[in-house]
């Protein structure tokens, strides 16, 4: 299946993995309903929903910013609305929209955690929720979450669990989801990284400079999902990107940022 013409709603779009997404399918002429909340340039984070729609346009396909807080409802739901209507429908929603604060227990306030939990866990929810009609009635419709495999071991779960709850609620999100929307014909799978992702939650929070050099670029995780949108038709899946870009017959290895350094692993796997 080729993206042309096709309607793809993306959160968190403006920078990193999800523009990488984005810039993917528009090379392909695909619409880009760019769900981002940042409109004008932050000193900490690259990008901004009309930066990413230029480059999109650049790349051939057509883009709509649209400025999104994931935690209201009624700006997730407006924009879903506003981009079906400016481009006919919605074929594909992906999950990409997080945020990130890798510290314990005691370190988390209710702030920090409702804040992960709004963003990851009932922003991906009420996105789904409103997008469900379009894709309904769209002729190839399909969900994909930036979500980690299930590794439910103590390991992954004890370093910083308010975090791993929501990413991992994700996965389970879309492992239900699979079930609950087979009978609708709309495959859910969730793709993460094998490695670590050359992205400013690296550069800020993972280690910056030293970790950005152990890390590939995140063109990897949106062939991944290219693969995904396009020649994968089962549903319920939690994909490694690595995994299915050697299915592909690539070598990963032509992704990193510095070739003479090892990759490393992303959390969870």
């Amino acid at each position: 299946m080729s993206l042309k013409n096709k309607t793809l709603f993306i959160t968190g779009a403006s920078r990193g993995i999800g523009l990488a997404i984005a810039e993917k399918a528009a090379a392909e002429g695909a619409n880009i309903i760019i769900a981002s909340k940042t409109v004008d340039p932050h000193p900490k984070l690259e990008g901004t929903i009309h930066t990413a729609a230029e480059s999109i346009k650049q790349k051939g396909g057509k883009a709509l910013p649209l400025q999104v807080d994931v935690r209201q409802e009624d700006s997730i739901k407006n924009a879903i609305d506003q981009g079906a209507q400016k481009f006919g429908g919605i074929d594909i929603v992906v999950l990409n929209a997080s945020a990130i604060i890798l510290n314990k227990t005691p370190e988390i306030t209710a702030k920090q955690f409702d804040l992960m939990h709004n963003v990851i866990v009932r922003g991906s929810y009420l996105t789904i929720h409103h997008a469900l009609p379009y894709l309904k009635k769209s002729s190839s419709p399909k969900i994909l979450g930036l979500c980690p495999p299930l590794n439910l071991e103590e390991k992954w779960l004890a370093p910083y669990m308010p975090y791993s709850l929501c990413k991992f609620g994700l996965s389970l999100m879309i492992k239900g989801w699979a079930g609950e929307f087979r009978a609708d014909k709309i495959p859910v799978n969730g793709l993460w990284p094998k490695t670590l992702i050359a992205t400013a939650a690296v550069q800020n929070l993972l280690g910056g400079p030293e970790a950005i050099k152990k890390s590939r670029r995140p063109e990897i995780v949106a062939n991944a999902a290219h693969w995904i949108l396009t020649q994968h038709q089962d549903t319920g899946s939690l994909f490694l990107d690595e995994d299915i870009i050697v299915k592909m017959g690539q070598n990963p290895n032509d992704y990193a940022i510095d070739p003479t350094q090892k990759p490393a692993p992303d959390i969870y796997v």
